[in-house]
C-alpha cells in the first residue's frame, strides 16, 4: 500500500516515518522553537510535503546529500526519510550551528535510523563536502547562497533550493556575480515559489 506525498508515492513504512517525525518536531518546538505557531497548525503542507517535493529532482545515482541550515529538519531529515525507501546507501550530512537544533536533529536521526549525520557549525568553516546534492531552505537569498554552495558541490551535482515571489529578482543579481545552469519547476506549496535546479556553478568573469 501506498500513498501521494509530494508528488512522490511513499511506502507505508515511509509514510509513518514522516508522520514520527512531524510529531516530534511538534513536541521539541515547544522548548526550542523549531516552526513558527502558525506553522505548526499546517505543519504537514507547510513544512513535510513542500520539503518531500524536492526530492523528485535528486539525481537517481545520487550517493551523498548536504543540507545547510537544517534548522528543523526540513528539508534534510525528510529527504533521509525518502532515502531509506528510495537510496538507502545515500549519506546525509546536516549543517546546524545553533546547538540545540543540532541536538534535535541528532535525536530525529536516532529516533529513525537514518544515515545521516550533524555538524553544528557555520559552514564557512566546514571544509569541501563534494556532495552529489545540495539543499537549504529558508536560509538567505541567491547571491548569498551560491558561494556557501559551491564550496561543497560536486562537479556533477545539483543545488536543489526552495525560493519565493522574490526568485526572479534573485536569480537576476546572482547572474551578476555567477554563472550556473539553471532549471526551474513549480512549487506544489506556494503558487508564488519555484524549485530551483542549480549546476556547474562558477564565478562569472
Amino acid at each position: 500500500m501506498t500513498a501521494v506525498v509530494g508528488g512522490l508515492n511513499v511506502s507505508r513504512e515511509t509514510m509513518a516515518d514522516l508522520e514520527k517525525f512531524t510529531a516530534l518536531v511538534l513536541k521539541w518546538t515547544l522548548k526550542i522553537n523549531l516552526i513558527s505557531a502558525a506553522a505548526q497548525v499546517d505543519i504537514w503542507d507547510r513544512h513535510v510535503v513542500d520539503s518531500v517535493q524536492i526530492y523528485q529532482y535528486a539525481p537517481a545515482d545520487y550517493h551523498s546529500w548536504l543540507d545547510i541550515g537544517s534548522g528543523g529538519g526540513f528539508p534534510g531529515i525528510v529527504a533521509a526519510v525518502l532515502a531509506k525507501e528510495f537510496a538507502p546507501n545515500a549519506r546525509f550530512i546536516l549543517i546546524e550551528s545553533d546547538q540545540r537544533k543540532a541536538t534535535f536533529l541528532r535525536t530525529a536521526i536516532r529516533e529513525l535510523s537514518l544515515n545521516a549525520s550533524v555538524t553544528a557549525d557555520r559552514i564557512e568553516n566546514v571544509s569541501c563536502l563534494n556532495a552529489d546534492v545540495v539543499s537549504a531552505r529558508a536560509l538567505g537569498s541567491l547571491p548569498l547562497l551560491l558561494p556557501l554552495i559551491s564550496s561543497h558541490l560536486a562537479p556533477n551535482g545539483v543545488a536543489i533550493l526552495h525560493k519565493g515571489k522574490q526568485v526572479d529578482q534573485e536569480v537576476a543579481e546572482a547572474r551578476q556575480d555567477w554563472r550556473f545552469d539553471l532549471e526551474e519547476r513549480p512549487s506544489l506549496t506556494d503558487p508564488d515559489g519555484r524549485i530551483l535546479l542549480i549546476q556547474r556553478i562558477s564565478r562569472a568573469a
